[in-house]
């Protein structure tokens, strides 16, 4: 996609949703961290179920230790690998309050050094949290980012550096958002719903779906 195209791609998105927010409910970094973990191969409105009550009694590291592993596990257990997300959540969340005052740290490095954080998950965290301009490269945006002709990379790091490469810097904090959502509600898996979305004369994706009779 030539430059001229990316930035009527992205005015497009930006005119019709000025300010995306991601769908994962949370009450402060911590929380946002707990749920993005969470929310690895599940849907949000999965997590925001479980996470509902859980976020009432917890919304510290030290919080989520006095609940403890099982405790924890009771809340979540309707997601896939509760197991293991629970135990990374516990694991996390001790070392935030031994190594960070119980705070979630700004700093990539020390994000991905805690269980069961990814570049992911980290990208999210810096992008909600604090505005920072990243691309959290998911399965949506990997997909969309393709079909759209943004990017031919096969893997999400490739992916994330060639939209970071492409993406005028006005559009990056809410880049990642714009192209989720997208991907969640329209630019489809299975079908695309084409029919319906805004930049489709911008889409390097063929052939186009058309509307259900």
């Amino acid at each position: 996609m030539k430059p001229a195209q990316v930035e009527q791609l992205f005015a497009r998105f930006a005119a019709a949703e000025p300010h995306p927010k991601t769908e994962l409910k949370y009450v402060n970094a911590y929380t946002l961290l707990v749920a993005v973990v969470l929310s690895a191969q599940a849907t949000d409105a999965g997590v925001n179920k479980a996470t509902a009550a859980l976020f009432k009694k917890v919304r510290t590291p030290a919080q989520m230790l006095a609940l403890g592993e099982a405790g924890l596990k009771e809340h979540v257990k309707t997601i896939g690998l509760f197991n293991a997300k629970a135990k990374n959540i516990i694991a996390l969340s001790k070392i935030l309050v031994e190594r960070h005052q119980g705070q979630v740290p700004r700093d990539r490095e020390a994000l991905e050094a805690l269980p069961g954080v990814g570049r992911k998950t980290a990208n999210v965290v810096l992008n909600v949290v604090w505005g920072e301009p990243t691309i959290a490269v998911d399965t949506h945006l990997f997909r969309l980012a393709n079909r759209l002709g943004l990017s031919k990379g096969k893997t999400p790091l490739a992916v994330e550096q060639d939209l970071l490469k492409a993406i005028p810097e006005k559009y990056m904090q809410h880049a990642h958002h714009w192209l989720i959502l997208h991907g969640r509600y329209i630019c489809k898996a299975r079908r695309p719903e084409c029919w319906r979305c805004i930049v489709a004369d911008l889409c390097a994706f063929k052939p186009k779906t058309k509307a259900p009779d």
